[in-house]
């Protein structure tokens, strides 16, 4: 049985709960680190970006390349929004990218609506970056460069999930993973699955956004044309918080 005591929460007020972004707390805060300025972005977005992945990586913070991935679901009583949790697995001027199951909840959302929202957040550093624009599949030659450098344990869950549909237990699950291995196990090189690929955002807006004391944060947003990665045609303007 769960013991209900373990999440009891009738004192912990939330509305309560706060953080002072900016504080100088050591040398390796990134509270003491200079503030968010236009002409960081001089080189384009994508640097930028990368940098800052690279920062949490140094910082120890887990899965520093994961995203909120927001898509739509189109129903007959309005737009849907849905978010969870990717990895990004591709960084180049032309886009934001990530693998998934073409067949799940996400990859059939994409497929009729090919747009998207994914925000990288790293709290314990105080960024964020939030990157908007049309979703396209990357072709089959990336996904399989991609999906040579996977695990083979992450292969043959990707053969075993049948991703987003309803399964009866854990125990289900499990039992097609072993039937999964037992099918590739004479198989050294286990080949990408047909309703498996990557995905790519085409930033028409990247905003990174920088924490600070009193909620004034910084907040740069940088707009595109979709496709275009001439850094004379962005436009970078300051926004308030």
């Amino acid at each position: 049985m769960v013991d209900q005591e373990k999440f009891a929460t009738e004192d912990l007020d939330i509305a309560a709960l706060r953080v002072e972004y900016g504080v100088d707390q050591g040398d390796n805060h990134p509270g003491r680190e200079t503030d968010l300025d236009e002409t960081w972005l001089t080189d384009g977005w994508e640097p930028l970006l990368r940098n800052w992945i690279e920062d949490a990586t140094g910082a120890g913070l887990t899965d520093p390349n994961s995203m909120v991935l927001s898509t739509v679901e189109l129903t007959e009583s309005g737009p849907k929004p849905s978010s969870r949790t990717v990895l990004c697995k591709g960084l180049s001027p032309e886009g934001v990218t990530f693998y998934t199951n073409y067949e799940s909840f996400k990859g059939r959302q994409l497929t009729e609506t090919p747009y998207a929202s994914a925000t990288f957040v790293w709290q314990a550093m105080g960024r964020q970056v939030t990157v908007r624009g049309p979703v396209h599949r990357v072709p089959v030659e990336a996904t399989e460069v991609y999906w040579q450098s996977r695990p083979r344990g992450s292969r043959l869950g990707a053969w075993a999930s049948e991703q987003s549909r309803p399964i009866a237990s854990r125990a289900d699950l499990d039992r097609q993973m072993d039937l999964t291995s037992d099918r590739f196990a004479e198989v050294a090189d286990i080949p990408v699955p047909p309703f498996w690929g990557g995905f790519q955002i085409q930033p028409e807006s990247v905003e990174f956004w920088q924490g600070r004391r009193s909620r004034m944060h910084n907040r740069i947003k940088v707009t595109l044309e979709p496709g275009n990665t001439d850094v004379s045609a962005m436009k970078i303007e300051r926004l308030q918080p």
